[in-house]
């Protein structure tokens, strides 16, 4: 199993942290965890937030290139339809050169009904524009001269340069849930990478659609990454004293309020669907998190291990009100203590 770190960027006001600092953090912390053994560094992004969450990932994610050798670098979702699809090719082709091949698109076609307000996008349009924007993006990085004529998007015969380092371009993978997103991802042959927002039966049901579909396809996806909230400290309850107040906040603003809002159902531990945000708490969403000690780290990535074989966790250590210097702890003694149980 390989292991990456993701970043939110995101701020509370309690903490008083200005929003250059999480940036900062990021690219203070990269260099020395690729010292330290991780293989990838992902950022996650929404829109229309007051928190700071990431609305930049291309840029985000260029800057993290630039600090790092050999550490892939990607995308823990793009909202495409959000996006113009000829544009983001260009962007993201630019940015495959600059990293040198190491960049890999995570896409999603979002959920929040307050994001595509604010862009100006038919909510009810989501899922088609983010096929077709797929489909156009493939073209305009594969194809010598193309044109695209769709529902959506008109492209007339146009060039498009550089094309991506990677051939045939970056990987895609695909952060969605809903049955049918999960087959289309199979017809694309696209990794599925499942959200830090689902407790353990959730996945579960989720891997077995997906599993199924790639069957149907015949393909064998080259890779099965996960993401979770993660933190380590050496005891317990410190690592709950700092990473629990984060996860409120993650889980009521971003998962709490669009469950409240009836975008997309938050489940508790039990399995109740979340109606009001400020219910979210720690205590009844905790069986999601990987929070404790390097044992029981140890002990839940054995389990995820035995059942869903990951081929890559994806660890959200730096969360919101989290200070660097307390995440860059945890990115030390996880990969000191736990890491080699697994590599």
């Amino acid at each position: 199993m390989e292991f990456g770190l993701t970043f939110g960027f995101q701020v509370t006001p309690e903490s008083g942290t200005a929003w250059n600092e999480p940036y900062q953090d990021m690219l203070t912390c990269l260099p020395r965890a690729e010292e330290l053994g991780y293989t990838s560094a992902s950022v996650v992004s929404h829109h229309a937030k007051t928190d700071g969450t990431c609305p930049g990932l291309l840029i985000a994610c260029a800057a993290a290139a630039a600090v790092t050798k050999t550490m892939r670098i990607g995308t823990t979702v793009l909202l495409v339809p959000l996006y113009a699809p000829l544009k983001l090719a260009e962007d993201i082709a630019v940015l495959d050169n600059v990293s040198q091949g190491r960049f890999t698109f995570g896409v999603a076609p979002g959920y929040m009904t307050e994001e595509f307000l604010a862009h100006g996008v038919p909510k009810e349009e989501r899922v088609g524009r983010f096929e077709e924007a797929l489909d156009l993006m493939t073209m305009a990085w594969t194809q010598e001269r193309f044109e695209f004529n769709g529902k959506y998007y008109q492209v007339p015969e146009t060039v498009m340069t550089p094309k991506p380092l990677q051939k045939p371009h970056p990987p895609i993978r695909y952060g969605v849930s809903a049955t049918r997103s999960l087959q289309a991802a199979a017809k694309r042959r696209a990794v599925q990478i499942m959200s830090p927002r689902h407790g353990f039966a959730e996945l579960k049901a989720h891997y077995e659609t997906y599993d199924a579909a790639v069957k149907a396809e015949g393909w064998v996806p080259p890779e099965r990454p996960l993401m979770r909230c993660l933190f380590v400290a050496p005891t317990k309850e410190q690592a709950e004293a700092l990473a629990a107040p984060a996860l409120n906040h993650l889980f009521r603003e971003i998962y709490g309020r669009a469950s409240a809002d009836g975008d997309r159902a938050l489940h508790t531990d039990d399995g109740t669907v979340v109606t009001d945000f400020s219910q979210v708490d720690f205590s009844i969403i905790k069986d999601r998190f990987i929070i404790g000690d390097p044992d029981y780290a140890v002990e839940m990535l054995q389990r995820y291990r035995d059942a869903f074989d990951p081929t890559e966790l994806n660890c959200f250590m730096h969360m919101a009100g989290i200070s660097g210097a307390d995440a860059m702890k945890s990115v030390g003694l996880f990969a000191k203590e736990v890491m080699p149980h697994f590599v």
